[in-house]
């Protein structure tokens, strides 16, 4: 199973990083978000896949899983969440001011 993780997580990062290097800047929020998801899954497979009962002493179990990692993947979505919102707000009002989502576009009109 790790190794199929292992390939899903390069290809997420194969596509996200193609997508940020596009023109549109919708593209280029949904490569961050492709990346940020590619680490997510990079984080949950090198902590390794394993199943075992909660940490909890008191139930009378002998094998645990580690929480951890699971603790660190979520700081990780509530981070690339507002980086998401962030990079929205910002896609968003550069289509307001200067009406294209081209960014080769824009990098042409401050050139003038």
């Amino acid at each position: 199973m790790e190794l199929l993780m292992s390939v899903v997580v390069g290809v997420f990062f194969m596509v996200g990083t193609y997508l940020l290097m596009t023109r549109s800047l919708i593209r280029v929020v949904i490569g961050i978000n492709l990346l940020s998801h590619a680490t997510h899954l990079l984080l949950l497979t090198m902590a390794g896949l394993k199943t075992g009962a909660p940490p909890l002493l008191n139930r009378g179990e002998t094998e645990f899983s580690d929480p951890l990692p699971q603790a660190l993947i979520l700081t990780a979505i509530v981070i690339s969440f507002g980086i998401t919102a962030f990079t929205l707000v910002l896609a968003y009002r550069t289509y307001k001011v200067n009406k294209t989502d081209d960014l080769d576009q824009l990098r042409g009109s401050h050139d003038e």
